[in-house]
């Protein structure tokens, strides 16, 4: 070989290799959709990890399935609620990774991203599209939407008017968005089981997303599997146009706070000149910090309840230097006992059968426990949670709706309340549009401190939750429950905190013209 035919090999051999780097690099840095997926590999996944809820033959029937509501997907009848297609259509493999990836918040699934590999994750895609058939026959297509329109005060009063008159989502989710429309109470998923229209004020529990884009896709393709329709035939029939169902999404996402509440450490009582407020719907409450105590259900003590109703509760509390305030907030579809909603109790009862015996079929009232420890805790020592216990007793407060009426007692372990005769509390509640309202009072000082604690300005003090909703089957222990937080009841701002920057403020005038006279004398004398 001559030079030039040997220069031109090396040329060649050089741009293969340059060629197969740049291949190498695509692979390394390629996204998981990009990997091949192997359904043999993701069956072993699949049984590590999927089988215990969704069954070894995919059909929702796992050993904890009987736990959960919403129950698993069942992988057989290729029913997909996460999509980005049409309605009835199968999810496209972009949609199965985002659901193993993120998780469906509300339900018990769980995001996957930080547990399996990119690849692990692709097998197990693969492996659950050879549950259905219709995977070989159908190449899925998403659909195409445009671009929301900008945000503004008239389109969300425009979205306002879609939502109660031409889309009526209020039938359902309710004229607040909380899950308490007419339609609610009667609802039902495609396997009979008893489901809740999502509560539109807590958008960090959608499925599938709480942003307006996730939004006006769920109301265009729907959720398949549930009562929740798709609208693009309402936009195909000319009833309402695809920016006014963006207005809708956009007045749906203005129905929660900007940004997902951050559980609250310590719950403060602001100090009060004058009066307190007078009940949960005063005003004076507007001005004052709400802090965020999430609730999960209590699934330690039998029985146990894996459906809680009740996420968290939002709690504000004040003081007047003499008695202490606490106004508690959450969402409930319900009123319990509700004559509304004694077809789904019914039904949750014969659904539930298999967590520590049946739910119970009659409703019962709706119920919030406040409780302290009944004694100072000794450092970190801290009585248990849940009621506490023999050697450290909680004191708690009990409210419950029907009848309306609150109790102050004494708790060594959960449900063991027992109530003083003579109580010091007072209350006002307040139901409306799928919301309680509670206020309760107490003096800082108890009567008898062998009994209850006191409130001490300055100082923290544990405080934990429990509540429950009776027509969610949730009697007796059954319900959720929060972990400890502190209360810290503020105390008298120091006279000293106004005087002293006055008073800098003077001596630091004072020194100035100290120094500038000084400077002055000087000129003159040279």
């Amino acid at each position: 070989m001559n030079r030039r035919g040997t220069a031109n090999g090396k040329r060649e051999i050089g741009r293969r290799l340059a060629r197969l780097a740049l291949v190498s690099g695509v692979l390394l840095c390629a996204p998981s959709y990009l990997l091949a997926q192997d359904a043999d590999r993701g069956k072993v996944i699949y049984n590590k990890w999927c089988v215990g809820c969704h069954g070894e033959s995919g059909a929702g029937d796992g050993e904890a399935a009987a736990f959960m509501l919403p129950r698993p997907r069942d992988f057989t009848f290729a029913i997909y609620q996460i999509r980005t297609t049409a309605s009835g259509g199968l999810p496209t493999d972009d949609d199965m990774r985002r659901v193993i990836d993120n998780g469906m918040p509300g339900t018990t699934m769980p995001g996957w991203r930080s547990k399996l590999s990119n690849s692990e994750r692709e097998d197990v895609i693969g492996y659950l599209k050879t549950f259905s058939d219709f995977f070989e026959d159908e190449v899925p297509e998403p659909i195409e939407i445009g671009k929301p329109p900008r945000v503004t005060e008239e389109g969300l009063a425009e979205g306002r008017r879609l939502y109660v008159e031409e889309v009526q989502c209020l039938k359902c989710h309710g004229d607040a968005g909380r899950g308490d429309g007419t339609s609610a109470p009667t609802m039902t998923d495609d396997a009979g089981f008893p489901i809740r229209p999502a509560d539109l004020t807590e958008n960090w529990k959608f499925n599938g997303g709480g942003s307006v884009e996730d939004i006006f896709m769920r109301m265009r393709t729907g959720l398949d599997g549930t009562p929740m329709p798709s609208n693009s035939d309402v936009i195909d029939a000319g009833i309402i146009s695809e920016e006014q169902l963006w207005r809708v999404a956009q007045y749906v996402r203005s129905l929660s706070p900007k940004e997902a509440p951050q559980p609250s450490d310590v719950i403060r009582a602001a100090l009060i000149e004058g009066t307190l407020p007078e009940g949960p719907a005063d005003t004076a409450w507007d001005n004052l910090e709400k802090f965020w105590i999430p609730l999960v259900g209590q699934i330690i003590q039998k029985p146990r309840w894996f459906a809680p109703a009740v996420d968290g509760v939002w709690v504000q509390a004040a003081h007047d230097g003499t008695t202490l305030a606490l106004k508690l907030s959450w969402n409930d579809p319900s009123s319990s006992p509700d004559p509304e909603w004694e077809e789904y109790s019914q039904l949750l009862a014969q659904t539930m059968t298999d967590v520590d015996g049946p739910a119970a079929a009659d409703q019962g009232p709706d119920r919030v426990h406040v409780q302290f420890p009944l004694t100072p805790p000794e450092g970190t020592e801290l009585p248990y949670f849940l009621g506490g216990d023999s050697k450290r007793p909680v004191y708690e407060w009990d409210w419950e709706s029907s009848p309306d009426q609150v109790s102050e007692g004494k708790s060594v372990g959960l449900g063991t309340f027992a109530a003083y005769g003579d109580g010091q509390l007072a209350h006002r509640a307040r139901f409306e549009a799928g919301r309680w309202q509670i206020q309760i009072s107490r003096s800082l000082v108890p009567v008898d401190s062998t009994r209850a604690p006191a409130f001490i300005p300055g100082t923290l003090l544990p405080i934990a939750f429990f509540a429950a909703d009776g027509s969610n089957g949730e009697i007796g222990n059954r319900g959720s429950v929060s972990a400890w937080a502190s209360l810290y009841l503020d105390v008298p701002t120091p006279t000293m905190v106004f005087v002293a920057p006055v008073v800098a403020t003077l001596l630091t005038a004072g020194l100035g013209i100290v120094v500038v006279l000084r400077a002055q004398k000087r000129e003159t004398r040279a």
